[in-house]
């Protein structure tokens, strides 16, 4: 379900992108005062829970989306019908860049977990683009970093054993606040993110808390504590 919390003019109320706490992260953070000015479109702050699809393949491109919370996977599918999750996306990053370049978006993206984001309509992003340098250079930031982790994130996680698949994504995972706490999601997830079974991706979780490399730390399975960072770089099979 999407939760509207502004639906006003950009840089009023909640929608204040002058005041945003994730400022230094995102778009927007090398825009001067005299940038402000360009900006006529509404920008929009939502929430939406988890599972719930901000972009889909194939639709009109019309906005891009700042994450300032939460976690999304990006999925596409495979020739042969299957979905693999090509990127997980968290707070700083950006939905929807290939927006700039084609007509419609190249990928679902999902909630992972409960999430927060500002809508930038397409229309101010381009301007912007063509009347302020500084947001271009962040624009081409913003994309050559995004391919990158695209590229990172299948390359890490698609090689090596199950044990190493799954070890790779609890790294990934944790928290840059605490380390050593990951949070991760749905096994069916996990099995589309490193190409594996869910049966194996539950077989190896289980295996990693019996041998002391992570602790549960709720009951949904979904939070861990890493205890063991070392034997996790290099588990064994």
């Amino acid at each position: 379900m999407k939760i509207s919390i502004k639906t006003e003019s950009a840089w009023r109320g909640t929608s204040d992108c002058r005041s945003c706490g994730i400022r230094d992260m995102v778009l927007f953070a090398d825009l001067k005062e005299e940038d402000f000015e360009l900006i006529h479109a509404p920008i929009d702050d939502f929430e939406f829970d988890v599972g719930h699809s901000l972009v889909s393949t194939g639709a009109e491109a019309t906005a891009l989306f700042t994450l300032r919370a939460g976690v999304v996977k990006l999925v596409r599918n495979t020739a042969d019908g299957r979905q693999r999750i090509v990127r997980v996306l968290r707070a700083g990053d950006v939905i929807g860049l290939e927006a700039l370049m084609t007509p419609t978006y190249d990928a679902d993206a999902v909630a992972l977990t409960p999430v927060q984001v500002c809508r930038l309509p397409l229309q101010v992003i381009q301007r912007l683009n063509r009347e302020t340098p500084r947001l271009h250079q962040r624009l081409l930031g913003k994309w050559h970093q995004s391919l990158k982790d695209a590229d990172d994130w299948l390359a890490d996680l698609n090689f090596g054993n199950a044990r190493q698949r799954v070890a790779g994504l609890i790294l990934k995972m944790r928290s840059a606040a605490d380390p050593t706490v990951v949070t991760l999601f749905s096994r069916e997830d996990m099995g589309a993110m490193l190409d594996l079974k869910l049966e194996t991706v539950s077989r190896t979780l289980s295996t990693f808390v019996r041998e002391g490399l992570i602790e549960s730390m709720d009951k949904h399975g979904r939070q861990y504590r890493v205890r063991d960072v070392a034997r996790l770089m290099a588990p064994s099979e």
